[in-house]
Formats: C-alpha cells, structure tokens, sequence
C-alpha cells in the first residue's frame, strides 16, 4: 500500500507577509490537513517601521522583535536559514542554513515572502564603509557607534579628528532616512549635554536624497513641514544630491563637497531579494510579476507576496499599477496569500488582493511627526498621537504592545542612559557584514545542486557553495 503524505506549504520570509501567511493557515487549516514549513534565519517577526526608534535608545531590541514561538496555535516547523534558490519544476527549495549547511527542501505549496535587501549602488567605498538600517543587529550597532564616536570625540585632543567624529550622513530622503537622522540626531542632542567638553555645535547632521523633494508621497506640503522640523533641529538636508564616493574618514557628495566624517548611513531605498532573479520567472522592477490572486502565472501553488512582489494594485483602478513594499500591504497580502492556498487545497476559487492604502506615518521622534491617514494632513502632537497609535495597534501580540508603550513612557518620563553594549569591541561591521547578498546560487548552480544531490531531496547536505546565509524577512 502506498504511504499518503500531507500537502506540505513552505513559506519563506518572517517579515509583515510571510508571518502573517503563517498565522492564518495555522488559524484556518486543521493539523491533518497541511504540513507547514516557514524559512527564516531569526525565529521572530521584525516591526521594521520601528526600528529608528531602537537605533536612537527609545525602544529596546527586544521589543520589537516578536517570537514567533509564543502563539498557542503555534505547530509550524522553523528552519533557520535563508532560501539561495527554487527549481520550480522539481518543485526544490535550496536553503543555507545558519550552520552553512546546503538542505533541499521540497513543497507542494509555495509561498514567496523574502522580503527586501537594502539597494545600493557601484559607489567607490559604498559598502566597505557605510551602515545601513534594514536589521535589528544593524540598529543595535549603530546606535553603539554613535555614542562611540561621542565618547571618542570627547578624549581625542586633534581637533581634525573629533570633527569628523561628530559629523553624521545619512542618504536617503524616504521614510526610513528621514526618521533615521531624526531619532538619531535627538539621540546626539540629549546624549552631548554630559560631555562638558563637547561643543554641542560642533555634531553636524547630514540628510541627504538625490530626489528633489523629501518624502513625496506625503505630499508637498507635509513634506515641506517634515523638511522644516529637520532643518530647525539643525540638520542640513540637500536634495538632488548623492554619494560620489565613500572613505573611511570623508565621505564626497556628488556636488562635490567633502566632509569629514565616521558615520555614514545609506538608507536609499531597497530592492527585492536576490532569491527572485534565481527563479528565471518575469519580474517587474526586480520584483516577481505575480497575478491579483498572487500566485506566479504559469507555477502551480507557487505564490509571492510582499516587497518580493509586484503586486497589482486594484484598488488605485489604474492599468500597471502595483502595490507599494510597505507593511499595511504587506500583512493583508499575507492573509489573502493564506485562504488562496487553501482555496487551492480544497478545489476553491482564488479570490483577489485588494486594499485601499490607509495613509501614511512619519515620526521624528520628540513631539514632532507628520501624518496622513486617509488622507488627512497632521503635524506635530496629532500627528505624533496617530503614527504611534498605528504603529503600536499593529504589534502582532499583546507583550510587544505592552514592552513598547512601557519602552515610550520610560523614555518620555526618564529619557536615556546612553549605554554602550560593546560592540565597538570587536572590529567595524558595515553595511557588507549584514546582508549576505552574495549567498545566492544560480539558476543553473541550483541544477546542479540538486543533480548532484541525487533523488535525497529531503534535507541532504550540499558542497561547494561558500558563504553565510541571507537575511530575509
């Protein structure tokens, strides 16, 4: 007698869709029905939208970082990797585990989240000397560095070197740039009043964006209100400027000025995670071209989602109109993703994503913030009082939500410590010592994997492919 085995659905990604892919199938599927396999490196999800706040001391790591193992519901089988290659017609995952170990993971159900990697660019020095923010690890460094370089400042007796200490970059004017320097430079503003030696007008922030506005989903006007908060705090913000080339004592701007700096933070924007070019399928702007069902046109129980993915947007009525990689989409997406594969399971009709967007939230730390939720334009305290309730009613659990509203009034009442954890210790890890974009394999590399794996394609270890695993969301 033949042995009948549950569909098995493997999901890759812990970001905003894949964790919330997960938690609807584990919700909606009985136990017998499926097997469910998630693939990721950490087992929790990261509230990426937060993330300035840790980097700045405002919230705890751990905050939001939610574990994916405290749901009661919780039955999903986690391998701690990344996933460097698909063969859809063997329908094979190839995953590098944390240990560097190759595993074949085969799949009845795909379901595509990896998430996004920060975009950069062939800028002399880029990646050898920047930091980047896309990480819970890279957060936690960076905000070690920047008390560092106070500490630093503070001791050094060359006047040279303790102005290029306290001058900071960042590049990138969307969302994640402009709440970056603003969090960090109010860290550097509170932080300078106990080094008595500091010339607080010696720490010098640089925004800087090649577009030529800030922020232009927002709007003219909000945008220009979020320029003004920046600039009154005394960042200097430069538009349709970038990085000509990046050393590690001076960064050069394309204009041509060079300043004298330790801290540059690329933020400029992301692009899909490698694993999508191995897949040989039709992309859009390096995203997966997928239908409004979400499944991949001509695959079989294969389906992406998420910043992976170009997403068409129904709800914007427009031809080629795709979704925007934001975490509203996102976690939607991921419970559309959950009752189509299940509709196919159970010989159902797909249903479509759609999803009018709900607005938009910046938060610059302090009282200062603007908003527009359903298209309503807010600045300062309102403004404040929405992105922060959306962010906080968005934590997956109830002990997130409770860390970090304890994490927001500690803040307020006490302000911060301005502790470093060490990681200076130990030599610079920048923006290359974090994303492992160079993990990936080939489509043709993945072929050949998999053929000298023989028919084992249950967890086999492979050889000859060096390297640490990805990151994905």
């Amino acid at each position: 007698m033949g042995i009948v085995t549950r569909p098995r659905i493997l999901v890759v990604g812990a970001g905003f869709a894949g964790v919330g892919c997960v938690r609807r199938l584990e919700r909606e599927l009985a136990a017998a029905e499926a097997d469910v396999t998630l693939v990721t490196p950490f087992a929790y999800q990261l509230y990426l939208p937060l993330l300035p706040q840790v980097a700045s001391g405002v919230l705890t790591p751990q905050s939001i970082a939610v574990s994916l193992r405290r749901s009661r519901k919780y039955r999903t089988r986690i391998i701690p990797g990344g996933a460097i290659g698909v063969d859809l017609a063997s329908k094979v995952c190839v995953v590098r585990t944390i240990t560097d170990e190759l595993v074949n993971e085969p799949y009845d159900y795909l379901v595509l989240a990896p998430g996004s990697v920060t975009r950069t660019f062939d800028i002399p020095g880029l990646t050898d000397h920047a930091f980047g923010m896309k990480s819970l690890a890279e957060a936690a460094y960076l905000r070690d560095h920047v008390i560092t370089q106070l500490d630093l400042a503070d001791a050094s007796h060359d006047p040279a070197e303790r102005a290029s200490r306290l001058q900071f970059v960042v590049v990138g004017g969307g969302y994640a740039g402009t709440e970056t320097a603003a969090c960090l430079q109010l860290l550097t503003h509170n932080a300078v009043k106990r080094y008595p030696r500091l010339d607080p007008a010696l720490i010098k922030w640089h925004l800087i964006d090649i577009a030529p506005k800030l922020m232009p989903e927002l709007g003219d006007k909000l945008g220009r209100s979020a320029q003004e908060v920046l600039r009154r705090r005394g960042i200097e913000v430069s538009l349709g400027v970038s990085i000509a080339k990046a050393g590690p004592q001076e960064v050069t701007f394309t204009d041509g000025r060079a300043v004298p700096t330790r801290t540059l933070i690329w933020t400029a924007g992301v692009a899909a995670s490698p694993l999508i070019a191995t897949l040989g399928a039709e992309t859009v702007r390096g995203r997966l071209a997928v239908e409004a069902e979400l499944n991949l046109p001509g695959n079989d129980g294969v389906f992406a989602l998420g910043d992976a993915a170009a997403v068409p947007d129904r709800a914007k009525g427009e031809a080629g109109a795709v979704c925007p990689p934001t975490a509203q989409h996102a976690m939607r997406q991921g419970k559309v993703v959950a009752d189509n594969v299940i509709a196919t399971l159970r010989g159902r009709p797909l249903r479509p994503y759609v999803h009018k967007d709900l607005g938009l939230v910046v938060d610059l730390g302090g009282t200062d913030a603007v908003s527009k939720p359903l298209g309503i334009e807010l600045r300062g305290l309102p403004a404040q009082a929405v992105a922060r309730g959306y962010h906080w009613s968005a934590l997956r659990t109830g002990v997130a939500k409770a860390r970090v509203l304890t994490n927001w009034t500690l803040n307020a009442v006490a302000g911060d410590d301005f502790v470093r954890t060490g990681f200076q210790a130990r030599r610079a890890a920048k923006l290359k010592d974090f994303e492992y974009t160079d993990s990936y394999l080939t489509t043709e590399q993945v072929r050949a994997h998999l053929k000298g794996s023989g028919s084992d394609v249950s967890g086999s270890e492979g050889s000859g492919f060096e390297g640490s695993g990805p990151d994905q969301e």
